[in-house]
């Protein structure tokens, strides 16, 4: 496994992150293809062994669950400074809204949930896992701050934005003397690489981490276009789908080239995937919920694509309209700015 800094942070993590999303209670009704506790102590077990130091989780995933079951399983396995954990908080919901609490309280109640779920007195790296477009920004960076100061959070993260809310955010910082953000999350891979457009080449000139989720576009990288599968992922994810299946035509010629690619150099479609995100200087952060899948995720560490054979598993890419969270979660921009009205009075 290889090394590396985190960003402008002090924190040195290994080459691949472990998703953690796989993990918790089926029964919470979020997700119904999540394992359990036993099954997922196994799978951190293995990534711990294979030299993986970085794991993500978040609150929302299966209602707290994943964040329990990997804090007792890191705590059991790991001493605390060997490992970084990141997790992750929502924005205010509606029901929070209705009952008038604050974008301070939430952010800092949210942090408190999440120690408490893991069983820890610090989390190395929380992040804003997607924009709450109905709160201050300012309101948000002043109690993401006052976490960093009181020891409760060492670095801070950010997830499904737009590079003009990263550079907003981390200017306020800058200008308030507030804690920025030192990583990105979003959603980037070989079927996917509209980050390229303007957010890749921020986080190269700043100096912050990117890592990206969905690496494997929710395994379509990790086997040839049209094989069938039958995992209980693939048949009930529908936000997978939503996010793939639309341009699946489109990205067979990719997958298509990562197959041929594979077989030429005798390497698990998955590794050669992964080993391209960290040819663009990125930290993949991968799921895993069968054991029989850590070898190729491993091996990635071990790979180095040539320019010519980035090249030629990039050159039949097709632009892709924004799916997922951030077109989900964007707001309409058919209503002028408040700004704009003002201004044309």
């Amino acid at each position: 496994m290889r090394y590396v800094k985190f960003g402008s942070s002090e924190l040195t993590v290994s080459m691949l992150c472990l998703g953690c999303m796989g993990f918790g209670n089926a029964a919470t009704g979020q997700h119904s293809w999540t394992v359990d506790e036993e099954h997922s102590r196994t799978v951190l077990k293995a990534a711990l062994d294979g030299g993986i130091n970085f794991f993500d989780t978040a609150i929302a995933y299966q209602k707290g669950t994943s964040e329990q079951y990997v804090g007792r399983a890191l705590r059991d396995f790991a001493k605390r400074d060997e490992v970084v954990l990141a997790t992750k908080f929502l924005p205010r919901s509606d029901e929070e809204f209705a009952a008038g609490v604050s974008g301070r309280e939430h952010v800092l109640k949210s942090a408190e949930e999440s120690l408490k779920h893991l069983g820890l007195d610090h989390i190395d790296l929380y992040i804003y896992h997607m924009w709450d477009y109905r709160t201050d920004l300012t309101e948000i960076m002043q109690a993401l701050h006052e976490l960093v100061t009181s020891g409760k959070v060492r670095y801070l993260g950010i997830s499904n934005c737009f590079a003009y809310q990263l550079e907003r955010a981390n200017s306020l910082a800058r200008e308030h003397g507030l804690t920025p953000f030192v990583s990105v999350q979003g959603h980037y891979n070989l079927i996917f690489r509209e980050e390229e457009r303007e957010m890749l080449q921020l986080c190269a000139e700043e100096n912050i981490a990117y890592t990206p989720y969905s690496p494997l576009a929710a395994g379509r990288l990790s086997r040839p276009a049209h094989q069938q599968v039958h995992t209980r992922r693939f048949d009930e994810d529908s936000y997978a789908r939503f996010k793939y299946d639309k341009s699946a035509q489109a990205d067979s010629e990719v997958i298509d080239r990562l197959q041929k690619l594979s077989e030429k150099r005798g390497e698990p479609m998955t590794a050669l995937a992964l080993a391209w995100l960290q040819s663009k200087h990125c930290i993949p952060v991968a799921g895993v919920t069968r054991l029989e899948q850590m070898p190729a995720l491993l091996r990635s560490a071990d790979l180095t694509l040539t320019p010519e054979e980035c090249a030629y598993l990039e050159e039949p890419y097709q632009p892709h309209a924004l799916s997922g969270v951030m077109a989900q979660n964007r707001p309409s921009l058919t209503a002028a700015p408040k700004v704009w009205l003002e201004a044309s009075r």
